[in-house]
């Protein structure tokens, strides 16, 4: 049997990513801090529209609704989408404030450090009334995060945008993707990532989330639990190189990471879950039915340990085939 006939085809339902889009300046030289580093290069980012990249990068199909500013990095930024094959009808411009910009250290282990210019940015201004709920309407996965949680009008656009997702039916699904320096405290953090949980149908969460959320320093099943809601279909957690988490109402294991060598981490959590939905989004059975489930998770897990492998979020964000070859390469 062919290695592709063994996964879920990617879905043909309209994924919606929902919040922010920004430019991340990456420093040309690994393992300095922001002051040493001696340049950077800019790289679009931003999670939610990171996953809408990663869904159509491997077929499916993917819209992204958010503000930009209406300058030339918000219409560079525009164009990204679109050019890879992601619906721009959800963006709206403004013509007060300017992109978000984050300048992002990569420290020697690949992991990030972030310095946000954000007083205030485009994303933060989206208003309800501007929302494209018709777009919203047609979606059959509607995917957030927290970032637009934090200040008003975004909050409302935001709460407003699930309501009319969860009314036409959509899977509401939901990786907070804590970015501390954001927030006014880590308290107030907590508090309004946790304000929407019980709305969601599937929630992805990373290792230093859980640790964050919970308030323990384990990254076991009983700590995971705790975050579990009576709605919930799938509730998933990335632990890095020891691969993700899956627990469901009726089920619940673990599904080895790809060994690759990593170069940057940014983005493969959103690879993660983007490639998950994808899979996930013509038949949500697969959530009930653990042999296909560990299927999409195995290249799910393949799809963020690719995007390790270079610099920046979008670029790194794999294909298809990319995928099918890893997975053979490690079976073989």
């Amino acid at each position: 049997m062919a290695l592709n006939n063994a996964f879920p085809a990617t879905g043909t339902g309209l994924i919606v990513s929902f919040g922010e889009m920004l430019i991340d300046f990456v420093p040309t030289v690994s393992g300095v801090s922001l002051a040493e580093a001696p340049g950077f290069l800019k790289a679009p980012g931003g999670a939610p529209a990171n996953v809408a990249i990663a869904v159509a990068r491997i077929g499916g199909k993917a819209a992204f609704v958010g503000k930009l500013g209406d300058d030339e990095f918000g219409h560079m930024l525009a164009g990204i989408l679109k050019e890879n094959g992601v619906r721009a009808d959800g963006i709206t411009f403004d013509t007060g404030a300017r992109t978000a910009l984050a300048f992002v250290t990569l420290r020697a282990d690949g992991e990030r450090e972030f310095m946000f210019y954000r007083n205030p940015s485009a994303d933060m201004l989206l208003k309800p009334e501007e929302l494209n709920l018709e777009l919203i309407r047609s979606a059959k996965v509607f995917h957030y995060g927290s970032i637009s949680l934090i200040v008003e009008p975004c909050r409302s656009a935001h709460l407003k945008a699930m309501e009319v997702a969860k009314e036409a039916g959509c899977l509401l699904s939901y990786d907070p993707n804590l970015r501390l320096p954001l927030w006014p405290s880590p308290e107030e953090a907590r508090k309004q990532i946790l304000s929407i949980w019980e709305k969601a149908d599937l929630i992805k969460v990373s290792d230093v989330e859980l640790e964050f959320l919970t308030g323990s320093d384990k990254i076991d099943d009983a700590s995971a639990l705790s975050l579990w809601h009576p709605n919930l279909k799938l509730l998933l957690v990335t632990v890095g190189e020891h691969g993700s988490k899956y627990y469901t109402k009726n089920f619940h294991g673990s599904v080895d990471a790809f060994h690759v060598k990593t170069i940057d981490t940014t983005g493969a959590g959103d690879s993660f879950v983007g490639s998950l939905l994808a899979k996930i989004v013509d038949d949500q059975s697969i959530l009930e039915d653990e042999p296909r489930l560990r299927e999409v998770l195995k290249f799910a897990n393949a799809c963020g340990a690719i995007t390790t492998t270079k610099k920046g979020a979008i670029p790194a964000l794999p294909k298809e085939e990319d995928v099918f070859n890893l997975i053979k390469e490690s079976s073989a």
